[in-house]
């Protein structure tokens, strides 16, 4: 058995047709421990996808489809898919995919739906990229993904009002009124 920290072999989103809304595939050309050399273009990217749509496009959590441990979930127009090695451990797995969606569910304004996917592709791939780098996991909690993701909201940022404001505030409306007296005379 040839155990690697290299447990994910591709990250897919399928809309509710079987279309491809977002797909990442690690290691398309070879996986350093020389075993793994599918997925080499697109033609056959998106012939798995395919298959694999026809095949969990009905409820389900895992499957072994086409030699690939397929661990999935839906959410309303969308399947969420990671892909894996047979020999991986799918709870594992499913964790991780489980950890993925609550942030992206959380980020996402609790609306993990087609249109806000595309909407915010660049915070559903950062997210992606903080759950698993390069096919490795690195995260698996949720929370501690979406907040390295989040950025700050134009609308809610705070304005810091301390005495040293107020006193500058005080001395140039003082120096404005001053200015004003004085070209008056």
């Amino acid at each position: 058995m040839n155990l690697s920290l290299y447990s994910i072999q591709a990250f897919i989103i399928l809309d509710a047709e079987g279309n491809r809304v977002l797909a990442k595939y690690y290691h398309p050309k070879s996986h350093p421990d020389g075993e793994s050399k599918e997925f080499l273009t697109l033609k056959e990217q998106k012939a798995f996808e395919k298959g694999l749509w026809q095949k969990t496009k009905k409820a389900g959590d895992i499957i072994l489809y086409d030699s690939h441990l397929a661990v999935y979930k839906h959410s309303l127009d969308l399947i969420l898919y990671l892909i894996s090695k047979p020999i991986e451990n799918e709870l594992m797995i499913a964790t991780v995919l489980t950890s993925l969606t609550d942030a992206l569910t959380m980020l996402l304004r609790n609306s993990l739906e087609k249109r806000a996917v595309l909407e915010n592709l660049d915070l559903v791939l950062l997210c992606l990229d903080e759950t698993v780098d390069d096919g490795i996991i690195v995260d698996t909690d949720a929370t501690a993904i979406a907040s390295r993701v989040s950025r700050p909201r134009p609308d809610t940022t705070e304005i810091v009002i301390n005495e040293q404001t107020i006193m500058n505030a005080y001395q140039t409306v003082k120096e404005r009124v001053a200015q004003k007296i004085i070209q008056q005379m």
